[in-house]
């Protein structure tokens, strides 16, 4: 199983969000490979979830979708397994507290170490919360992946501290979507970050412009970029290989 850590070894990370299931797992599979080999250093798999409170509306419509096309966690979970030996970047996936509850904490992790999954990403689950859930994960080398926002403030300290496989800095307040202008002071984040830990930091959030891209890089270790992949994939359907290529070439360059 590749490690989060291998997503930073050479140079700046660029991190890809996809929708499973959009617009079909067959198509997913396709594409997670095409992103990687377009260049991203690191895959972040969202499940198909139908209340997905972080999301904006292009990641929202992504995931209502992929539930329309019926993708569910098992055909997710078989999906990714299908293509586990052809992945040689790390892949984590982004989801919600419901379903990993639902599917059971211990079958959730086991089968995300049997399918190569690394880590996880749980927006709703809070700092003050994550112990119970990395316990568990960490019996399969599953690595929760914390989340610092620009209101986290005295808290981003403990989060970081306690930080594992890289630290998913939000750009902005608010939900997730392409942004025109960021104006959360990032590079000040990130020195509170550094000053506990050294465990990578990548931002997301609005992120869309190869410029965008550059300017964040140039602070952090790497930078995410989701809705502006997913849009790609709500334009050109089962037709978007070549578009998402060209855009993540592009963005991994910058």
């Amino acid at each position: 199983m590749n490690k989060i850590s291998d997503a930073f070894q050479n140079g700046k990370a660029f991190i890809a969000y996809l929708m499973a299931g959009d617009p079909d797992l067959e198509t997913s599979a396709e594409y997670i490979l095409t992103a990687q080999d377009a260049g991203a250093d690191l895959i972040e798999i969202g499940i198909p979830f139908s209340d997905p409170i972080a999301e904006g509306e292009v990641i929202e419509s992504a995931s209502a979708r992929a539930l329309a096309a019926g993708a569910r966690l098992n055909g997710v979970f078989d999906m990714v397994g299908s293509i586990k030996y052809k992945m040689h970047v790390p892949v984590v996936f982004m989801t919600y507290y419901n379903p990993i509850f639902v599917y059971g904490r211990d079958r959730f992790f086991q089968q995300c170490a049997e399918i190569g999954v690394c880590g996880a990403i749980i927006p709703d689950v809070p700092f003050e919360e994550q112990g119970e859930v990395k316990s568990i994960a960490k019996q399969y080398g599953v690595e929760i992946v914390s989340l610092i926002a620009p209101t986290s403030k005295d808290r981003a300290a403990k989060i970081a501290a306690d930080a594992e496989g890289f630290i998913y800095l939000v750009s902005s307040l608010g939900v997730t979507g392409v942004r025109n202008e960021i104006t959360t002071d990032i590079a000040a984040i990130i020195a509170d970050i550094r000053n506990v830990t050294d465990i990578p930091v990548a931002v997301g959030f609005g992120i869309s412009e190869p410029s965008q891209a550059a300017h964040y890089a140039a602070m952090a270790d790497g930078v995410i970029v989701g809705s502006a992949i997913v849009r790609i994939i709500a334009e050109h359907g089962k037709s978007a290989a070549d578009p998402l290529r060209a855009y993540i070439q592009m963005m991994k360059k910058a």
